[in-house]
């Protein structure tokens, strides 16, 4: 089965996280849906993230850290080195995930920015176009997902 084939099939925001991570052999991920109140609220989280990670990125304001950046923008934020980033696209809080290389992706509703989909690896990665073009793709079948 294709990862789109599996996105589609999948019962929870939690599995398709799966399927997405494994498909890209990558360490961790989160989704996150905007919700009325105007603010991204973590709807999926890799196993093992630490709960002081979880506790920061349960609510995230548009335009903070690389999830509300990729919302903001409706663009693809990506880290090759979460632990060395100077950008300052990449909170204080995401370095203690212990990833490296990242990219979280904004989920499209149409052309409108409603959530975010990221993933990362424990090892320094830059997430090709392609991929990311994948993830993107990934983000829009998750968008149809009504709740968890």
């Amino acid at each position: 089965m294709s990862l789109m084939d599996g996105i589609r099939a999948a019962g929870s925001y939690s599995e398709a996280l799966d399927l997405t991570i494994a498909h890209f052999r990558a360490d961790s991920g989160t989704i996150h849906m905007l919700e009325s109140d105007g603010v991204l609220h973590l709807k999926a989280a890799s196993k093992g993230l630490p709960e002081a990670v979880l506790a920061i990125v349960r609510r995230v304001p548009v335009g903070k850290g690389m999830a509300g950046l990729a919302v903001e923008r409706a663009e693809p934020v990506g880290a090759c080195n979460i632990q060395t980033d100077a950008s300052g696209r990449v909170r204080p809080g995401a370095k203690l995930t212990g990833m490296e290389g990242a990219v979280v992706v904004p989920i499209f509703q149409g052309e409108k920015a409603v959530g975010a989909l990221g993933i990362g690896s424990r090892t320094e990665r830059t997430f090709s176009a392609g991929e990311t073009a994948l993830l993107i793709e990934v983000g829009r079948a998750i968008a149809l997902y009504n709740s968890e």
